[in-house]
């Protein structure tokens, strides 16, 4: 009840007053049954903007540290999320993968939308970063449909950092659904995923034309912060 009070009167209406949304493609996002929405990430709006603007219903899988604030921020914050239709994902540890394939499964299996970010973490600069596959294990799994989509100008209307986003409008472009039920029952083979993987990340780079980046956005992210705390604490040589 909460999710369609926020999309229908309390945030869909905000958004589309503050980014002015241009749809492009929704007729290629299934009208029922399962199917999985894959797009770029730019920014935090990403999470409610497509929500607002799809006809069906779609859940997210986000980072665990939106539902574990501390203090009545931290609660609201939770409370907000979920009842926005996002599943909190442990990003850290051995495990991570995995219960987020098991998160996005069950979703999936009640023949509803689940939207996922297959960079698996915000762009920190505005290019598109290589995908992980567990979108691949999952479409596999399932046997759904993946739909690739673009956002286009939420980096510039709310990068990261920025509470209060600028006013501007923003393109959001939806591909055709890809197949690759040509693939079932090769789950397990890395070759496979990683094929499936850069398939459905070319197609998110054709719609969005970003710069792309044969790496993990998380590794590029890491290297730059232990470049810039090496630069403001230099390591004095022994001797």
């Amino acid at each position: 009840m909460f999710y369609y009070l926020l999309k229908y009167v309390l945030l869909g209406p905000l958004l589309r007053l503050v980014f002015r949304p241009r749809i492009e493609g929704l007729e290629h996002v299934p009208a029922s049954g399962p199917a999985i929405v894959a797009g770029n990430h730019l920014s935090f709006s990403d999470h409610f903007l497509m929500p607002a603007i799809l006809k069906r219903r779609i859940t997210f899988l986000a980072k665990a540290e939106y539902f574990t604030g501390p203090g009545v921020k931290g609660r609201l914050t939770a409370f907000f999320f979920r009842s926005a239709g996002q599943i909190p994902v442990d990003r850290s540890g051995k495990e991570a993968g995995q219960a987020a394939i098991r998160e996005g499964l069950g979703v999936l299996g009640k023949g509803e939308l689940l939207g996922i970010y297959p960079e698996g973490t915000r762009s920190h600069d505005g290019r598109l970063y290589k995908g992980k596959v567990g979108v691949a294990v999952m479409a596999l799994r399932a046997g759904v449909p993946v739909v690739p989509c673009a956002m286009i100008g939420t980096f510039e209307a709310q990068p990261p950092g920025k509470v209060v986003p600028h006013i501007r409008p923003v393109v959001i472009r939806f591909g055709e659904p890809l197949d690759f039920s040509r693939y079932a029952g090769m789950e397990k083979e890395k070759a496979v995923l990683r094929a499936i993987t850069d398939e459905i990340m070319y197609a998110i780079l054709s719609l969005s034309e970003q710069e792309y980046v044969d790496q993990y956005a998380a590794v590029v992210k890491g290297e730059q912060a232990d470049a810039k705390k090496e630069r403001k604490f230099p390591r004095t040589p022994l001797g």
